[in-house]
C-alpha cells in the first residue's frame, strides 16, 4: 500500500489535486492541501500519483509505506 507525503509549506492552492483525486485531497480555508486519506490502495495507486504529479510545485508525493 502507498501512503500521500503533503508538503504543506510548499502548497500554493492550485488544485489540480482536487481536480484528479477529490477523494483523497481537498483545499482548507487558507488554500492549503488537505489529505482526506494518507493510504492509497493499490486499486486508486495510479489515479493518485496522477493527481500528486499534476501539482505545479510539487508538494504532494506518493510514495512506498
Amino acid at each position: 500500500m502507498a501512503v500521500i507525503r503533503a508538503d504543506l509549506g510548499a502548497c500554493q492552492g492550485y488544485a489540480n489535486c482536487v481536480v484528479g483525486a477529490d477523494d483523497y485531497f481537498d483545499i482548507d480555508d487558507d488554500g492549503i492541501v488537505v489529505v482526506l486519506k494518507a493510504e492509497v490502495p493499490d486499486a486508486d495507486r495510479k489515479r493518485v500519483e496522477e493527481a500528486a504529479r499534476s501539482c505545479p510545485v510539487s508538494a504532494l508525493k506518493v510514495t512506498d509505506a
